[in-house]
């Protein structure tokens, strides 16, 4: 008696949880139907997939084939502080890119924790939950920028965008944090991240705190994101942020944000240096080229130091808004292992790359934290780091 292939037997799985997959990967249903021709009967209830199509279903929306025998939809929720807001709402539902995100970061830092406990089991970073919201922002402010030495005369010097913030991530990871600016899943091009869903999130640890820059994002945005971040490290919290420049009704992200924007935009220097009455839109091109912010952020200091009155505020900036956001996500192409090198965190990377040529961490392990599949990536990136085999 022949047996029935296991790939082709037939699984119950409740139409509910099809709907449930394409909405937590954002995907459309009629564009997954293109694939699965069956999956308008999958959802009434009048057929059900086999194994394999169930795997390939699985794999499209980027779901743990295992949730498909659930008898309804688990209740996933964000690791971290969910800091998010639209409208004054929480966010609700976090996507498959968000969670598996956050949940790789985690794994790096868990291994970098552990590699440096090895290397210096007494290594504590004092400046980590130093502060608490009830300390002036200001003066949090001016010891941040102390701290990452991102002073106004150097700021001045830089030629790009891209100069300062790849200074700005050279400061912070001198630190003693791990900056990470991926647009992407992984190294996954066909899972880009979304802006819209969070700007960035920090992980705070005293011995290896990590910060997450969505860098579908603005370079001058990525700049205020990272700061922002960093805030929250100062004070020791974990947390997920959205659009950093929303009023936003959770004290820490007001917190937050006042710190951001006094590390990169004085207000003793803005005040001097800003030049109101005649060409607005002219003076914050000019402002955004000295400060290396985007030109949200100084309207908003504008306003919050009386340079510009509610009305003139409101109206620029939602002119500013839209130009800001039709230049949202534009992720370009590059050198791959420089690129792979702020996605992973320079600091990071080496060291994940030297244990695994050493030996002391398996080269399966450092693949999957690097998300790449091929040994001759990870060798390659040795080569480019001045370490051997």
């Amino acid at each position: 008696m022949l047996s029935t292939p296991l790939m082709t037997v037939r699984v119950d799985i409740p139409p509910a949880m099809f709907e449930w997959a394409a909405r937590r990967a954002r995907r459309d249903l009629d564009g997954l139907a293109d694939s699965f021709a069956r999956l308008p009967e999958w959802l009434a209830g009048e057929a059900q997939p086999t194994l394999k199509q169930l795997e390939k279903f699985a794999k499209a929306t980027h779901t743990p084939v295992g949730y498909f025998f659930l008898p309804e939809p688990p209740s996933e929720e964000v690791p971290i502080a969910d800091l998010r807001t639209v409208a004054d709402h929480s966010v609700a539902r976090p996507s498959a890119d968000l969670l598996d995100t956050i949940y790789l970061c985690e794994r790096r830092q868990a291994w970098y924790r552990e590699h440096l406990r090895y290397e210096d089991p007494q290594r504590t970073l004092n400046w980590v939950r130093s502060v608490t919201t009830a300390d002036d922002p200001m003066t949090v402010a001016a010891g941040i920028r102390r701290a990452l030495d991102f002073q106004m005369s150097e700021r001045r010097s830089f030629r790009t965008w891209t100069e300062a913030l790849r200074t700005l991530i050279e400061r912070t990871e001198d630190l003693g944090v791990l900056v990470m600016i991926n647009g992407v899943v992984g190294n996954n091009t066909h899972r880009a991240l979304d802006v819209d869903e969070f700007r960035g999130f920090a992980l705070a640890d005293e011995v290896a705190p990590l910060v997450f820059v969505n860098g579908k994002d603005s370079k001058s945005a990525q700049m205020f994101t990272l700061v922002h971040e960093v805030a929250h490290l100062w004070l020791g919290s974990s947390a997920l942020s959205d659009l950093p420049l929303t009023d936003s009704p959770h004290e820490v992200e007001r917190w937050c944000n006042q710190v951001a924007a006094e590390v990169l935009v004085p207000g003793e220097s803005l005040t001097a240096e800003a030049e109101i009455g005649g060409d607005l839109a002219g003076e914050l091109a000019r402002l955004a080229r000295l400060y290396k912010v985007s030109t949200l952020v100084l309207l908003r200091r504008m306003h919050e130091l009386g340079l510009l009155d509610a009305d003139d505020f409101r109206a620029a900036y939602a002119r500013e808004h839209a130009k800001v956001m039709a230049l949202v996500g534009g992720g370009r192409g590059g050198n791959f292992y420089a690129t792979q090198s702020m996605r992973t965190s320079p600091t990071f990377a080496r060291a994940l790359v030297a244990s695994a040529l050493q030996g002391d961490t398996l080269l399966r392990d450092a693949m999957q934290l690097l998300a790449i599949s091929k040994v001759s990536t990870l060798q390659e990136m040795g080569n480019r780091y001045g370490l051997s085999a």
